[in-house]
């Protein structure tokens, strides 16, 4: 038998379409003589469904047609348990319509990237690419990273951070905090959002509040970092897991404004939307040898310091009035999964999935040689319990 690779994509995110072509590029890159694969959409309202029609990403130009080829299922949190299960028990049959072997989740943004799936997936314990519940909530949220970063002596640029309710009951001390600290120009980020979602340049008062007020109806906790004004952006992806990873060729992404908008990633100014693959990009990015070395290893560190795993991609900023470099941040989860970098280095895109699942089957093994519980029974032992009440 064959191997059965669940894709899961979609979901509750404002990155929700691009997960789905993400996933759809993933999905026709696997080696199907190799493993089956088990599209498995999840809606905008968190309900999942599978089916064959998912496989066409013109499909879902239509979700309501589209749902009606598919079938709902869900899976059940417990551990060991790795089947799919049709929400509707046909009559006189088993309601199991397949058994998963390995999960890669393509899911772009939160409810997804950040954790929250991942811990569903240790909760059943089924193997799975990508980072672990950890990694990928640090790596997530823009705060967390940076502050974890810095500790381990990779460099980021000078930022500030505040919740939204902190915002509305002390928005003036905040701003003079900003400007005194950070000065114009800055950006204004939600912490936990990717695909440029929410991202905002502010060069006065006026607009910082404005970018802010933007910014907090997508998160809790904002985030505002100085601007670097001449600045090149080059990303590079690492794959692998902490203890042993390769980093790809770099790309310079190619940007319409000051920052790079969610229509130059995903959309390549009027194409359409066809993946991160379709954005303006210079790949190898030009670039001297040691300053591509000192990214390479900048990116390495990002992913080993944060404990990340299987493949993602990591954003820096080149100052170019100084030469400092910066890492901006990582996409634990990124769009297309970077497959044409590794392209560029190499890799093929099958084999980039091939290797994912290896991955994943591997961390799974390691894991399994871990203790996680006493083969014992303290109630057992007589007497009461610490803490408990005894009558």
């Amino acid at each position: 038998m064959k191997t059965n690779i669940g894709v899961f994509f979609g979901g509750r995110s404002t990155e929700h379409e691009i997960s789905v072509i993400s996933a759809s590029q993933a999905m026709h890159a696997i080696n199907r003589d190799k493993y089956d694969v088990t599209p498995i959409y999840i809606t905008k309202q968190g309900r999942f469904y599978t089916g064959d029609a998912l496989f066409d990403v013109a499909n879902y130009r239509d979700i309501p047609a589209l749902l009606k080829q598919c079938r709902e299922v869900y899976m059940r949190p417990v551990f060991g348990d790795y089947n799919v299960y049709l929400a509707k028990k046909p009559f006189l049959r088993s309601a199991v319509l397949t058994t998963l072997n390995v999960v890669i989740p393509v899911l772009h943004g939160s409810n997804g990237e950040d954790g929250i799936f991942e811990g569903v997936l240790e909760t059943i314990g089924i193997p799975y690419a990508g980072c672990n519940t950890l990694s990928s909530a640090n790596g997530m949220d823009k705060i967390t990273m940076k502050q974890i970063l810095k500790a381990n002596g990779v460099p980021v640029v000078d930022y500030t951070w505040f919740t939204d309710k902190q915002w509305f009951a002390q928005r003036g001390k905040i701003v003079e905090r900003i400007e005194a600290e950070l000065h114009y120009p800055v950006i204004v980020k939600p912490a936990n959002l990717g695909s440029s979602v929410g991202i905002g340049r502010a060069a006065n008062r006026e607009q910082l509040i404005e970018k802010v007020d933007e910014a907090e109806k997508y998160s809790t906790r904002i985030i505002v970092e100085h601007m670097v004004e001449q600045l090149q952006e080059i990303n590079c992806s690492v794959l692998g897991d902490c203890d042993e990873y390769q980093m790809s060729a770099l790309e310079e992404p190619i940007k319409s404004g000051d920052i790079l908008s969610y229509e130059d990633k995903y959309m390549g100014g009027s194409k359409g939307a066809k993946g991160m693959q379709a954005s303006e990009k210079r790949i190898p990015a030009e670039l001297p040898e040691d300053v591509t070395a000192r990214i390479k290893f900048l990116a390495g560190e990002t992913f080993r310091v944060l404990s990340c795993h299987g493949v993602s991609r990591v954003d820096v900023i080149v100052d170019k009035a100084d030469g400092n470099i910066y890492v901006n941040e990582i996409n634990t989860i990124p769009g297309s999964l970077s497959f044409y970098l590794w392209e560029a280095t190499g890799i093929g895109f099958e084999e980039l999935m091939d290797r994912l699942v290896k991955l994943a089957l591997r961390r799974k093994r390691e894991s399994g040689q871990k203790t996680v519980s006493y083969d014992q029974n303290i109630f057992s032992m007589g007497g009461g319990v610490k803490g408990g009440i005894k009558k």
